[in-house]
């Protein structure tokens, strides 16, 4: 969950969202020291009043100025290149969850187990025990083994909606007629909150996500609950 204030992103409880947390660091110090150089260069223009007359027309500084940006953005393409293959593929999943966004709620289906479905609406706030968080939690959360491949089938049934939780790195648009896949593993246990990040209508800030990351044995027992 985010703090009051908070202006980085949430702890990683998947190794997509780790290694898009260390990209960021990545980036972000590289473009801390070009905009040094660059700042430093600008100043130092503005503020000397001599001229070097060999650096009005210089073929190695040129060359100097043209090579190393291509290669600071290779630095930077190359890591977001690989991200970007880590997060589209899905290996060998252990559990398959298909979600359907509405307006406006989710409703989650696990195809390996027999009538697992069920509709997930945001609570109200009157119906809110302590310690829950309003306009996030829900009736039914989607709950999942930690330390397992889940893949996900991700649609929706009228209108665009957006499949997003912060937390585990992964934002996949729900789009009509349209079946997007995504994998995920979660690393601990927890409970994380995410909602629809398309604007899908008039309740769109009112259709959250909960996924509740427990471990094997408690799942199965969770599984043999609902199917009784």
């Amino acid at each position: 969950m985010p703090n009051w204030g908070q202006v980085m992103f949430q702890d990683a409880a998947s190794s997509v969202m780790f290694q898009l947390i260390s990209f960021h660091d990545h980036a972000l110090l590289v473009l801390t020291l070009v905009l040094t150089v660059v700042g430093y260069a600008l100043l130092a223009l503005m503020l000397n009043k001599h001229v070097n007359r060999y650096i009005m027309e210089a073929q190695t500084i040129e060359t100097v100025w043209t090579i190393l940006p291509a290669l600071i953005l290779l630095v930077l393409a190359l890591p977001s290149l690989r991200i970007l293959y880590i997060t589209d593929e899905v290996s060998q999943p252990s559990i398959t969850v298909k979600t359907i966004g509405h307006q406006w709620y989710w409703s989650y289906e696990y195809t390996d187990f027999m009538n697992v479905e069920m509709d997930s609406y945001m609570l109200p706030t009157s119906d809110l025990l302590p310690g829950d968080y309003r306009l996030l939690e829900v009736d039914n959360r989607m709950v999942v083994p930690m330390q397992l491949e889940i893949r996900m089938l991700i649609t929706a049934a009228d209108v665009i909606h957006s499949w997003t939780v912060p937390a585990l790195g992964v934002k996949v648009d729900a789009v009509p007629g349209r079946l997007n896949q995504i994998g995920f593993t979660t690393t601990q246990p927890g409970i994380f909150y995410g909602q629809c990040s398309e604007i899908c209508g008039a309740n769109h800030s009112f259709m959250p996500i909960a996924v509740e990351s427990i471990n094997t044995k408690s799942f199965m027992k969770w599984v043999s609950n609902f199917t009784q």
